[in-house]
């Protein structure tokens, strides 16, 4: 059993980072694995745990917080009429089997390419959350037949290695292809679904790699930074939700889109081992 003062240091900030998260997630309606994955990183890393296999642990334990939010998310957005199972139902199958890809890959990468992939992918979430624009169309609905089962699984891969859910692609994917935005949102949630239920259920069975790795971490998920963060964003969502109705959301945004393409910087600064 680890020692209760070399655990509560780390939930400490965990509380603080799901704090944050929640925040963030209930402002800009934007998931908070993009945060979570680099934050873990960085609170793991500064608290002595240099397992080889931080990265996994980092993107399970990011995937499992995402797996519960994403239920709770689903199911407020459908009493509302407002998601489309038609695409749910359509791109599902891809996005899951692509999700269980992931897992395989991300299981079998060094923490350095991990980080890479991680740091390439945020710039380029980071630049379309600052530059974006509601106006961009790459056709009139979603596409289907060999698109749809090329691109699919394609968003559950990516999203696994990068250890979040279904807004950071499927949002943006959707609108392009003419769905409305609080449609797209709605709909991502069960994306969110799709990509971290089988990312949890594949990072339990990874064992874990070398003795330096946080207490109570199960597989690769860390049980102590599961919990704080799901507490945490049932309590802090809602008031940023709040927040997003009093408040103009494109500077914080924007705000937003900078600290992603910091972290996402910081991350490719570490694989290079500068």
């Amino acid at each position: 059993m680890p020692d209760i003062a070399e655990v509560l240091p780390m939930l400490g900030l965990v509380l603080l980072v799901g704090a944050f998260a929640g925040l963030i997630a209930g402002l800009l309606g934007v998931g908070g694995g993009i945060f979570l994955v680099p934050t873990f990183y960085f609170v793991f890393e500064r608290l002595g745990y240099t397992t080889p296999d931080l990265m996994q642990i980092c993107l399970a334990t990011s995937l499992a917080t995402i797996a519960v939010t994403s239920v709770r998310s689903l199911l407020a957005h459908n009493r509302r009429g407002a998601v489309d199972w038609s695409i749910l139902k359509g791109w599902g199958p891809g996005i899951a089997i692509g999700a269980g890809l992931g897992v395989v890959a991300a299981s079998g990468l060094r923490n350095e390419v991990l980080m890479t992939i991680f740091g390439i992918l945020g710039i380029t979430v980071g630049l379309y959350l600052a530059f974006g624009r509601e106006g961009w169309r790459l056709g009139s609905t979603m596409p289907r037949g060999l698109a749809r089962a090329a691109v699919s699984p394609v968003i559950g891969f990516l999203s696994v290695l990068m250890g979040i859910g279904g807004g950071s692609f499927g949002v943006p994917l959707m609108t392009l292809y003419s769905v409305p935005i609080h449609r797209a949102v709605a709909t991502a949630a069960g994306f969110g679904l799709l990509i971290a239920v089988p990312g949890v259920i594949g990072f339990l069975l990874v064992p874990g790699q070398g003795p330096a790795r946080p207490p109570f971490t199960l597989g690769q998920i860390n049980l102590v930074a599961f919990a704080a963060v799901v507490l945490m964003t049932f309590i802090t969502a809602p008031i940023g939700a709040r927040l997003a109705h009093a408040t103009n959301p494109r500077p914080l945004r924007l705000i937003f889109a900078a600290f992603v393409g910091v972290m996402a910087i910081n991350m490719l600064r570490k694989a290079a081992g500068w």
